[in-house]
């Protein structure tokens, strides 16, 4: 087992590789931005260094201040948690050059299945359905435009090295195609260096639906069952849960052996997922695969009792899995809402500040994943998730409940957020009876405004207690521009009695 980690990543996903590693005796690093100098997670680390820069590009995707930390910290692997450089094969075969194991699958992989295009054939190859469509690669926009008169429209237009909706474009019409072309085109080249697009016939009445799959070093593919994810703004998901409302025991299965088919052939290790789309009729088609942990890992956790964190670090260490496929049960049903830093009124915009006072929810049944406390500043120059709020229920019904229970009692001020927009959802009829289609948002929250606000005082009368039970904290800083001496911290807590040490 590793003797050392170091988490390339912020926020609450850094906070909960460390508790990982913390339970399997791992001491760990932390890397932080210049505005991130003051967060929890950071002290919550064994160790500390500062990357230099406060947007993305300076600090967290500055792959030389990482390796430089790596080396000052002398540990032995690096987990790239999610986003950033977790699925960056360039990042992953530079680890192996520094002689780090890096944490997720092989970097081949990750190149091979981060784009659309080869993972595609690898599912069609695997007998894994696919939605209709045709690879973009070495035509024109004209030729490109005679072949799709083959596929209904309307048409999805999606970059091969893409995520997260960028270099995406919807297509209702062959008059709209050649512009939609265009726009797509250059955001994928901007966004991802590569202007590689696929069309794809595109789906209204769908729900997303992934399968958590776990590989080991010695070619035993398992999986976890799998997670909804079909309430999505700008194709982003917000609302997550397991067992998936919209399908049978039969397609659950189906698309299991399917997920565990395609990361088999591609010789997959390590956490990842295979996301699917299901359709009215119940037929499902593959998506895509993420090579990494993903954000709704949690739901996964709580219905199997896995840690999926953990198993990541096992499997990379070397350890074979030790359990069968029959072995793996769920129970349950878990409800994941991502606390976002925005006003959904106004388009989503983020919101920046300091978080006056912060005070997550608890509770049975109640689970919370942040990187940030009371005091704690936004800043523009990151996503801007604050939290995961989980529940797990009997049933559906009894997570949703305890959800909304979450929901009301957690207090953030100073900070616009998301929380009366996700109750809204979960109120509703439609959300209750597991109509959790795509474009859910469009049809049933589509001109959404606030209710009315807690009482002033009462919020002024927190935000004060807050403040004086919070006041005294200072962050320490270390900066890998130059080798640096390395201490470990013995105040490793985060309760507001913690004493820092200064340097």
């Amino acid at each position: 087992m590793f003797k050392k980690i170091l988490i390339a990543n912020r926020g609450e996903i850094a906070r909960r590789v460390i508790l990982a590693c913390r339970e399997l005796g791992i001491s760990t690093v932390a890397v932080y931005s210049e505005p991130d100098a003051a967060m929890p997670w950071v002290r919550l680390a064994d160790e500390a260094y500062l990357l230099k820069g406060t947007s993305a590009v300076e600090t967290y995707l500055n792959q030389e201040a990482i390796f430089r930390a790596a080396r000052t910290a002398d540990v032995d692997a690096i987990h790239p948690g999610y986003g950033f450089l977790s699925e960056n094969p360039v990042f992953a075969a530079a680890c192996a050059e520094h002689n780090l194991t890096f944490i997720g699958p092989k970097p081949q992989v990750i190149q091979f299945m981060g784009s659309k295009a080869q993972a595609r054939e690898l599912a069609v190859t695997c007998g894994v359905p696919v939605v209709p469509g045709l690879d973009g690669a070495g035509l024109s926009d004209v030729e490109l435009a005679d072949a799709v008169e083959a596929i209904a429209y309307p048409l999805l237009i999606k970059a091969s090295a893409g995520g997260g909706g960028k270099g995406m474009r919807i297509v209702y019409s062959a008059a709209e195609f050649h512009d939609a072309v265009k726009l797509a085109r250059g955001e994928a080249l901007s966004s991802f260096g590569n202007d590689h697009i696929l069309v794809e016939r595109y789906l209204r009445e769908i729900h997303h639906v992934e399968i958590q799959i776990l590989g080991d070093q010695h070619g035993r593919v398992l999986h976890l069952f799998e997670r909804d994810c079909s309430i999505q703004r700008r194709h982003q998901k917000i609302i997550e849960e397991s067992p998936s409302p919209a399908i049978s025991d039969d397609l659950r299965a189906r698309m299991a052996e399917a997920a565990v088919s395609l990361a088999t052939a591609a010789g997959y290790e390590n956490a990842g997922t295979v996301e699917f789309i299901v359709d009215g009729s119940g037929s499902f088609y593959f998506l895509e695969m993420n090579t990494r942990l993903q954000v709704e890992h949690p739901v996964t956790e709580l219905i199997t009792g896995f840690d999926l964190a953990a198993w990541q670090i096992r499997i990379a260490a070397g350890e074979a899995l030790p359990f069968t496929q029959d072995e793996i049960q769920r129970r349950g049903h878990a409800l994941e809402c991502r606390v976002y830093a925005e006003d959904p009124a106004q388009g989503f915009l983020p919101s920046t500040g300091v978080l006056t006072t912060y005070r997550p929810p608890s509770g049975p049944g109640v689970r919370i994943d942040d990187g940030v406390e009371s005091g704690s500043e936004v800043t523009p120059y990151y996503d801007p998730m604050l939290a995961k709020v989980i529940s797990w229920g009997q049933d559906r019904l009894e997570a949703v409940r305890k959800m909304e229970r979450a929901l009301r009692d957690m207090v953030v001020l100073g900070v616009t957020t998301n929380i009366p927009y996700l109750l809204s959802i979960l109120g509703q009829e439609a959300f209750r009876s597991g109509n959790t289609t795509t474009n859910y948002l469009e049809q049933h929250m589509a001109g959404w405004v606030p209710g009315v606000p807690a009482d002033e005082d009462v919020l002024l009368a927190a935000a004060i207690f807050e403040a004086l039970q919070s006041g005294g904290r200072r962050a320490r800083h270390q900066d890998v521009s130059e080798e640096v001496e390395t201490r470990a911290d013995p105040w490793n807590d985060q309760t507001s009695w913690r004493n820092v040490q200064g340097v």
